[in-house]
């Protein structure tokens, strides 16, 4: 079995503030770099007790988020920016058995959520896909479903992991923060983390070989909606072939194909 895992900052335990831990110029960025990376770490642990002989880590956090002098010796590190073109990376997404997330936060919006948000905290309201909002777990759900993967396994704050097991029937999840708030969250000692991780991604596989999860899929055709705090960004957003100007703030792209507009 193989596994490709997506990873993000915000869901990390010990990891509560945008300024200081997530974005690039923040004092303790660094150092929360090295708590998603033993997060990381645990999970392909877990996941090779459970008998998975490859695991490829996505850094999915935009200015990057994984120490790579740290890594586990068993994962292999897809990152830089910009991304490969979709005819490159989403075959090779295919070829994995399941995902996982590790690191994820909730969508933007959710009032206890630490450090809730979709894909730019600093830029977006909210997407809905058909009329129903979505964040990043289920982007990524929905993406890796259409090329037949399915998500077993997500760790983050609580708020996330609710959204997770709300997204995907049976999913394993592992809460390694309790949210307040945007900014405020109670963290879980780092090595209780870690344990949590490690023991939940190896009981993901084993259920999953129990029982198969399905690959994540909705019934098109699709409406992607996006809504941005300000008007530039929408003007940005309006420009891409194909898009539909809603208002001055929102923006819609239609397909019949979700791999075509999902991360658009």
């Amino acid at each position: 079995m193989k596994a490709v895992m997506m990873t993000d900052l915000e869901g990390v335990a010990g990891v509560v503030s945008f300024a200081d831990q997530s974005y690039p110029d923040g004092q303790y960025y660094e150092a929360a770099k090295r708590l998603l990376t033993g997060e990381i770490n645990a999970a392909v642990d877990g996941l090779s007790a459970a008998g998975v002989e490859e695991v490829l880590v996505i850094d999915g956090h935009g200015p990057g988020g994984v120490c790579y002098e740290d890594l586990h010796p068993g994962a292999r590190l897809l990152h830089g920016r910009p991304l490969a073109p979709a005819a490159v990376r989403d075959p090779l997404v295919a070829s994995y058995d399941v995902a996982v997330m590790v690191g994820q936060h909730a969508m933007a919006g959710v009032a206890d959520a630490n450090l809730g948000h979709t894909q730019n905290s600093r830029a977006i309201d909210y997407y809905k896909l058909n009329g129903r909002p979505i964040g990043e777990l289920a982007q990524f759900a929905l993406y890796c479903g259409a090329l037949g993967v399915p998500l077993i396994f997500v760790s983050g704050d609580d708020a996330g992991c609710r959204e997770a097991e709300a997204l995907v029937p049976g999913i394993t999840t592992a809460a390694v923060k309790q949210g307040l708030s945007r900014s405020s969250a109670i963290s879980l000692a780092m090595s209780e983390s870690r344990r949590r991780i490690r023991a939940a991604a190896e009981c993901a596989v084993r259920r999953h070989q129990a029982a198969p999860l399905p690959p994540l899929r909705w019934p098109g055709p699709y409406v992607l909606e996006k809504r941005f705090f300000h008007t530039d960004v929408a003007d940005a957003a309006a420009a891409v072939p194909g898009a539909e100007r809603v208002d001055s703030q929102t923006v819609r792209l239609r397909s019949a194909d979700l791999l075509e507009i999902i991360y658009r």
